[in-house]
């Protein structure tokens, strides 16, 4: 009796140290903090020897430190030993996989959890909704959708939210607004801010602010983070907008926290208004290295140098340590800048702090050597160093070896990249075809397609339109095609790529269909697209169309917002011949760049004595041009700071060349800065030929043929020049010279646009489909014509059927008589179509213009704008 009493006193005992201990445990682990993660293994094991594991309080508390210092892979094990699992462990077991992003393994925990029979509570459908619309897995949200419902926790205003957020973001916007509808009278403020946050995840900046009236009417207070969705915004919608909202924030009185004045901050850099910036960081006495460095990279991206530095050597003064993020910024500014030797000083104070093995600044190191560096051993040296380069490193220096020319080492890198296991992404793929159209290697361009292919990425639009563009470069215009309706969305860069890569390879009419075909996917051209299509209308001298292209412009804004598409209208009028409609885009630039000087240039060079190149130098002659020519020169460095480039040399030579001033272009020849090309000596070889200068004839075809000894225009221009002064023998040699050498004359072709369709005419080519139309018959009927007027026609036999006598004469034809012709020749016009065109414009009451291989010819009234000879003819 006695042992049974002492064994019970003894059981006794045991139980109350038991409980004793379990209480105590629990209570020191709910003292763990996130720095404390060792208490949980010292209080684990012990527990484990003790045998107290029999204490479900005590399982969720350690499961709970496990948690809170992130050891997610020991709280499993833990979870998955517990004898009992609660709603509890459950729910944070899951939400813990939730903020960690491993969200397949959330919904999985989900899925054992619901199968042993443990009913989820408001937390736990929470966690998993956010799964869900982290997924973008609409089906299973459905689901959980579902089993809100039947457990009845749907006007739980946290489940709605999670609901809201989920369906928002898997874009089904109409759904989550019907469910905030459904709970909106006991919306609070973080349901409003989630629903206004949805909005602008999905580009609906409108209807973000929208709701945001209607929080403010239903009288529920925003906080910091609903102001800063709304900046996010405004940042689309324009300055205006945000600055209503920075009104809105002190109106309502909200505090203005880090994150607020960070997204303050980085409103207004956005829209260049960095006094702004400025303003927000100084209107409270915290000093953060965030909103610094928001401050810094604002100067950076607004290309302010000064500021940013500035700012960054106060941010120093004041004890605040730059971060990588920093550090980041300054060397992204240093590289669009191209200040090789700041980046070089960024770069040692990155050493002194101890930050060259972050992988983000040895990237943006990596992106500032490349950039700024004239050789690529610096960088090499970066990414050597480099101790873990991701995706981001192996593209940089992919990237960069494209710019430095070493396009054939990319192909090593990204066999390197795939090796090592580091998955190319869109951008790094897009540098290969980059490096594919600049090769122009077609073999090359075959294989990268293939790889994109088995990777399932040749879809993505930033990699279809490089490989639109690596095909269209190539001449391989059937695939291009192909690439571009193959891929699932196109825009506008798509259609650029295109357009200019045809432009390229003068297939002008093939660049003008694009538009069609950009507006069948409802894409209208931009100020990127435009210039490509007004350049093939230039080509081709369709006036027409570059006059419908010139009003799109002008209605959409372009032809006053973008340089590019001005520049591009210049030519197109001054290649049609139409320098009035140049001079008048040339004064509506705000300010001309070298582009728009050089446009002008070359149509005061093209078209000789046209009618004004600016409004008080109307109907000047051929000298006053000149001088007019020399002036524009001087004034492009002198006035406007741009350099000249070999291009304005060559007008210049062609402008001193037409006045008969050759002494002065030998001039510019022999003291301009830059190597004489070969299409410099070829215009003064011309100017020669016309003004009879033999022996400086010789030395220009000498010289040229010495740079281009495949080019036949120096041996015809020489032989011409031979035999028009009286040197048969030289001439005949020179034109056997030729045909040795196996080069020929270019074949003829002209155009011309009748009613927006563009007609082609070649020399000599019988077979024709015009011909059919009477188009020979025509022309001698015009010289019948010409006969009975009482004018003698000199012509040439052998030019009978020249391509630019049957444009000019089938535009005679089939336009109206208002509408001026306009034909486009790929040769100099010869002497016969001159003088046979300037014969039609003297019986015909229409102006005819021609732009040939050289200049652009303006006929009216039996007279050309370039003020040549007489036409051959005499009164009967």
């Amino acid at each position: 009796m006695t042992s049974k009493v002492a064994a019970s006193a003894f059981l006794s005992r045991s139980y109350e140290l038991s409980d004793h201990l379990q209480q105590s445990c629990i209570r020191i682990l709910s003292f763990g903090k996130s720095t404390t993660s060792r208490i949980g293994s010292h209080i684990h094991c012990p527990v484990i020897k003790l045998s107290l594991l029999d204490n479900l309080n005590l399982w969720n508390n350690l499961l709970g430190l496990y948690l809170k210092t992130d050891e997610i892979l020991n709280a499993r094990k833990l979870f998955d030993e517990m004898p009992q699992r609660t709603v509890f462990a459950w729910t944070v077991m899951i939400s813990s996989y939730t903020k960690g992003q491993e969200l397949a393994s959330a919904l999985s925990l989900f899925e054992e959890m619901l199968a042993s029979g443990t009913v989820p509570n408001e937390f736990t459908f929470s966690s998993v909704l956010r799964s869900c619309a982290g997924l973008r897995d609409l089906n299973y949200g459905a689901k959980v959708h579902g089993s809100v419902i039947k457990t009845g926790f749907l006007g739980n205003s946290v489940i709605g939210s999670s609901l809201t957020d989920m369906y928002s973001k898997c874009g089904k916007l109409e759904e989550a607004r019907e469910l905030f509808s459904s709970c909106k009278n006991g919306a609070d403020t973080i349901s409003w801010t989630m629903m206004i946050s949805s909005l602008v995840e999905a580009r609906k900046w409108k209807e973000a602010l929208e709701f945001y009236s209607e929080m403010v009417e239903a009288g529920v207070p925003p906080n910091e983070f609903t102001f800063v969705k709304l900046l996010g915004a405004s940042s689309f919608l324009g300055l205006e907008f945000g600055k209503v909202i920075h009104s809105s924030v002190i109106v309502h009185g909200v505090l203005l926290n880090v994150v607020l004045k960070t997204s303050l901050v980085e409103f207004y850099s956005r829209f260049a208004e960095m006094d702004d910036s400025v303003r927000v960081l100084n209107s409270i006495g915290e000093q953060d290295v965030f909103l610094w460095t928001s401050v810094v990279s604002g100067f950076a991206r607004n290309l302010r140098a000064k500021e940013a530095v500035g700012t960054f050597l106060q941010m120093r003064g004041l004890g605040l340590q730059p971060d990588n993020f920093t550090y980041t910024a300054m060397l992204s500014l240093c590289s669009s800048v191209q200040s090789f030797d700041l980046g070089k000083q960024i770069h040692s104070l990155t050493i002194k702090v101890g930050l060259e093995d972050n992988t983000d600044v040895g990237n943006a190191l990596l992106d500032m050597y490349m950039k700024c560096s004239a050789s690529e051993v610096e960088a090499l040296r970066v990414f050597r160093a480099m101790i873990s380069p991701n995706v981001v490193s192996w593209t940089t220096l992919l990237l960069g070896l494209v710019d430095h020319g070493f396009e054939q080492d990319c192909f090593g890198v990204l066999m390197e990249m795939v090796r090592l296991g580091i998955e190319p992404n869109v951008v790094t793929l897009s540098g290969v075809l980059r490096a594919c159209t600049k090769l122009k290697s077609v073999r090359r361009v075959l294989e990268i397609h293939g790889y994109l292919q088995r990777r399932h990425v040749d879809g993505e639009i930033i990699v279809g339109n490089s490989l639109v563009d690596a095909y269209a470069s190539s001449d391989k215009v059937a695939d291009a095609w192909n690439v571009a309706k193959s891929m699932g969305k196109r825009d506008t860069i798509t259609y650029t790529s295109l357009v200019t890569r045809f432009n390229e390879l003068a297939k002008h009419e093939m660049a003008l269909s694009v538009i069609n075909h950009m507006h069948g996917d409802g894409i209208r051209p931009d100020q990127f697209s435009l210039p490509g299509f007004i350049s093939a209308s230039a080509n081709l001298g369709a006036l027409e169309t570059g006059k419908h292209l010139h009003c799109y412009s002008v209605k959409s804004g372009y032809s006053s917002s973008s340089v590019s598409v001005s520049n591009s209208l210049i030519d197109m009028y001054a290649k049609c011949g139409s320098l009035e409609d140049a001079k008048k885009v040339f004064e509506e630039i705000a300010t001309p760049d070298a582009v728009s000087w050089n446009g002008l240039v070359s149509g005061l060079a093209s078209n000789g004595c046209i009618s004004s190149a600016l409004s008080a130098f109307e109907e000047m002659r051929i000298g006053r041009l000149t001088e007019m020519g020399l002036e524009y020169f001087r004034s492009m460095e002198e006035t406007h700071n741009i350099k000249p480039q070999i291009e304005h040399y060559v007008h210049l030579v062609d402008i001193l060349g037409r006045a008969g001033r050759l002494e002065e272009a030998t001039g510019v020849l022999e003291t301009m800065p830059l190597r004489p090309n070969a299409l410099i000596f070829k215009t003064l070889l011309r100017a020669c030929r016309y003004h009879g200068n033999l022996s400086l004839g010789e030395d220009m075809a000498n010289k040229g043929l010495a740079l281009a000894p495949s080019d036949p225009a120096f041996y015809i221009l020489l032989a011409d020049l031979y035999e028009e002064s009286g040197k048969q023998e030289l001439a005949q040699k020179t034109r056997s010279l030729m045909s040795q050498k196996g080069l020929s004359k270019k074949l003829g072709k002209s155009s011309v646009e009748v009613q927006g369709k563009v007609h082609r005419f070649f020399s000599e080519d019988v077979t024709t489909v015009e011909k059919t139309k009477g188009i020979y018959a025509e022309i001698e009927w015009i010289k019948s014509e010409i006969e009975r007027s009482g004018f003698t026609y000199r012509g040439n036999e052998n030019a009978s059927y020249h391509s630019a006598k049957q444009a000019a004469v089938f535009g005679l034809v089939y336009t109206s008589a208002q509408t001026p012709v306009h034909v486009v020749k790929n040769k100099i016009l010869c002497k016969d179509c001159h003088d046979f065109v300037s014969l039609i414009t003297r019986l015909v009451d229409k102006n005819i213009t021609v732009r040939d291989g050289n200049r652009v010819h303006v006929f009216k009234n039996g007279k050309c704008s370039c003020k040549a000879e007489e036409t051959s003819f005499v009164l009967s």
